[in-house]
């Protein structure tokens, strides 16, 4: 196991291992114990073919007192049927007899290829190695081992100071294709040495998955087997118990950083991605309108073709908006940005508008798409990336 360059969180241990769950040389199995006091909350996929490890986890979690996490890369064990299930179930029971804990204690996670069933055995062997290699130095092979297309790993961290006593976040996410809103986007993990009370638990990584893996998108297409996990050991003497403390702002901060700092991340290594691109509505007559266009724009293949061609179409952008709001929209109020750059004005081409101008901001790695509604007050953004040739071929040959 490599030295870990990420600082040890008190109460939490991990292991990453091989279990050759496809054909490579690589750690694939990761595993997170975590002590009796911790609290834990976590968000799912929404989509409906859910996978079996997520519908495992979900019952699991609802019964508390978590003390460990079993991720697996290179299978999602997802449209797997009875069998799914059960292979998720052993893979718990096989995690309690390594650390005597209960099964139900266990929360199992998979990512991979949809479709196909574990290779139970192979997980059943490597999982008491687990056990024994057990560390708290271990999150950035952990942030390695459970990498699918990703082209690196996602790792963040922050400190701060509660009560006197330091105290440390750290975070981990894969995610690269598949990548859409409505929680979660992809595999994250993020843990603390924080007491904190369970409702502020729940709470603070709703607010704070909102605040970052949904804005972002790579691809439109939400995974059946999404998660976002936030665990509070309580191993430091701080506690968090008051939505009102300064305690609770200070590590809420922390936490919401953190994970924005991974979700852009994931973003930024979307499959293929050459263009990493922020778009901003303002000028909405809701939140949910504004992020309504924000995605419309953002996932339409059309705009993301141009962002990747660096070719300011811009008529690809009011398509979008149109799009998000038909029918209803005053397009003489709409104006579009390129960073500092006006392409659009009262609807139409901007009279001051060079197209050099907007070939430049287009061949940036990373710029602001801003667009101004004037229907109302709210504001809201989203992430999102191009699509390149790289993105189908990834796709193309992710089976082979």
């Amino acid at each position: 196991m490599s030295s870990s360059l990420l600082p040890p969180v008190k109460g939490v241990r991990l292991a990453s291992v091989p279990a050759r769950i496809k054909d490579w040389q690589r750690d694939d199995l990761l595993l997170i114990e975590i002590p009796k006091e911790a609290s834990v909350s976590a968000t799912f996929t929404q989509n409906s073919f859910c996978a079996a490890p997520v519908a495992v986890a979900k019952e699991h979690i609802s019964k508390g007192n978590v003390r460990a996490l079993l991720i697996n890369a290179g299978n999602a064990n997802a449209a797997t049927g009875s069998r799914g299930l059960s292979d998720a179930q052993a893979c718990c029971e096989a995690v309690a007899r390594a650390i005597n804990i209960r099964a139900e204690q266990v929360l199992p996670f998979s990512t991979g290829v949809i479709g196909e069933h574990l290779p139970l055995q192979r997980l059943l062997d490597a999982i008491p190695r687990a056990a024994e290699q057990l560390s708290d130095s271990g999150w950035d092979g952990a942030a390695k081992a459970i990498m699918t297309t990703d082209t690196h790993p996602k790792t963040a961290s922050r400190t701060l100071e509660i009560g006197g006593e330091e105290i440390t976040v750290v975070g981990i996410a894969k995610g690269s294709g598949m990548i859409q809103p409505n929680m979660a986007t992809m595999l994250a993990y993020v843990a603390t040495d924080a007491h904190v009370a369970q409702p502020l638990l729940d709470k603070m990584v709703k607010e704070a998955v909102n605040a970052s893996f949904n804005r972002v998108s790579v691809d439109g297409d939400t995974s059946t087997n999404d998660a976002c996990v936030l665990i509070a050991t309580g191993a430091t003497g701080s506690q968090v118990e008051n939505s009102e403390d300064r305690a609770y702002s200070a590590l809420m901060g922390a936490i919401t950083q953190l994970h924005i700092e991974l979700a852009k991340a994931v973003v930024k290594d979307g499959e293929g991605a050459t263009k990493f691109v922020t778009v901003q509505v303002e000028g909405a007559g809701s939140s949910a309108e504004a992020l309504r266009v924000a995605f419309e724009v953002g996932e339409s293949p059309l705009v993301k073709t141009a962002l990747y061609a660096s070719d300011p179409n811009w008529g690809r952008l009011v398509m979008a908006i149109g799009n998000a709001i038909p029918g209803s929209l005053d397009t003489t109020k709409v104006n579009i940005y390129l960073d500092q750059v006006q392409v659009v004005e009262a609807g139409g081409r901007s009279v001051n508008y060079l197209e050099e101008q907007g070939e430049q901001v287009f061949s940036k790695p990373e710029f602001t798409i801003r667009i101004e509604l004037g229907r109302g007050n709210c504001s809201e953004h989203v992430w999102t990336c191009d699509f390149s040739h790289e993105y189908v071929t990834i796709n193309a040959e992710y089976r082979t």
